[in-house]
């Protein structure tokens, strides 16, 4: 081995932090552990009866296309289905405005390698998701955070921090909202809220990255136009994927934007992975062809909004009386907040060992480092009964901590 690894290391990499939710997976094995750590869809929401006849189809029918290269922009027929999808929900895209990812984070990393050089400027929330912070700050971004309510990030501050950063000869690169039940926050940004980012978009000509993972897991409200459908300008990005919805092993994401936008990002995805696997976009397309979708979406809908049901009673009934909680209208999370002398980061290995419950310290969902009195909790993954006992265990253990502390 070379002697001095970071001397040949390159900047981007020494800048590069471990997922603080990709490391908890490590403990998933521990005995009798409950958690509410990872994204994780419930594993019975899969489709494994129909996906094995499928395969079976694809294999007999279309095996030279499906094992074949692919073209980098993404199968045609799953693009077309995704194109018919979002028209039928009013929002106006042909083919030449939507390609297939492996997968959203793939498409994070490469709208943060087509945009950013080391130093730019990006506007994120505060909190915001992981991953989309991890994919910035691997290319040197400097984050400007913004403050939420319960309508979204707030819109004075962010025009504020903008003009700042212009100031400074930083204009940012994009800003970058998950404007439906937000990763990791749980809100849901109003749609007059959604209008007011793109005003300010518009008057400062400033990219929008709309992440939008959960959109179709909405379990109680009104569904929220996207802010892609209502720019109409091509000054959005928008960002899909099957990962909640169908089967995250699959690793299909997609983006919808400008075609000058998408040009570009399918030239940093040849040199990334030259295509999505055609395979598995194949077995979606068919998935999608035949009709089991939406019936699907259907499903998962009504058994997340059971156990988010059973996990917001049991916060009421379990955890001390110092924390609060954001009651979602859909998505996989919700965060809670405790008393503001508390660090959810320090205490989480110890609430491992002796609750044997798992959450995400919020500080990781923070650009500014911030939230040390947040953690993030998961409640598709598990079942209403471990949702239950899981809360009545986390319960247990903050309320010695704040016993302890006073």
């Amino acid at each position: 081995m070379i002697k001095d690894l970071q001397d040949v290391l390159s900047t981007n990499i020494k800048g590069m932090r471990r997922s603080a939710i990709r490391e908890l997976l490590k403990y998933l094995g521990q005995p009798g552990l409950i958690s509410f750590s990872g994204g994780f869809p419930a594993p019975s929401t899969f489709p494994i009866e129909e996906l094995k006849g499928i395969i079976s189809e694809v294999m007999d029918k279309e095996a030279a296309l499906a094992l074949q290269y692919g073209t980098t922009e993404g199968d045609n027929l799953l693009r077309t289905l995704l194109v018919e999808r979002y028209k039928k929900a009013g929002i106006d895209m042909g083919l030449e405005n939507i390609i297939i990812t492996t997968a959203s984070q793939q498409a994070l990393d490469l709208i943060a390698k087509m945009f950013i050089d080391r130093g730019d400027t990006v506007v994120v929330g505060l909190p915001s998701y992981l991953g989309g912070l991890s994919a910035f700050n691997s290319y040197g971004a400097d984050m400007i955070g913004i403050p939420m309510d319960d309508e979204g990030e707030k819109p004075d501050i962010m025009e504020a921090e903008i003009k700042k950063a212009i100031a400074r000869g930083k204009k940012p690169k994009f800003i970058y909202v998950i404007p439906d039940f937000q990763n990791p926050a749980g809100m849901t940004m109003s749609t007059k809220r959604r209008k007011e980012v793109i005003e300010i978009a518009h008057k400062y000509d400033i990219l929008i990255l709309e992440d939008s993972p959960y959109r179709e897991l909405r379990y109680v409200g009104e569904t929220q136009p996207t802010i892609y459908e209502l720019d109409g300008t091509g000054h959005v990005i928008l960002l899909g994927t099957f990962s909640k919805i169908f089967c995250p092993g699959f690793r299909i994401g997609w983006v919808a934007g400008h075609p000058d936008v998408l040009d570009k990002i399918v030239v940093g995805k040849q040199a990334t992975d030259l295509c999505t696997p055609p395979f598995t976009q194949r077995i979606a397309a068919r998935y999608i062809e035949k009709g089991y979708l939406d019936p699907k979406i259907k499903q998962i809908c009504k058994m997340y909004q059971s156990k988010q049901k059973v996990m917001l009673d049991s916060l009421q009934e379990f955890m001390p009386e110092e924390f609060t909680w954001i009651k979602p209208e859909g998505g996989l999370f919700l965060m809670a907040y405790g008393p503001e002398w508390m660090d959810t980061n320090a205490l989480l290995l110890d609430c491992i060992k002796e609750a044997n419950v798992a959450y995400v310290a919020g500080t990781s969902f923070f650009c500014d480092r911030k939230g040390h009195n947040t953690m993030r909790l998961n409640f598709s993954y598990e079942t209403e009964e471990q949702n239950r006992e899981g809360c009545r265990r986390l319960g247990d253990f903050f309320k010695k901590v704040i016993a302890k502390r006073s």
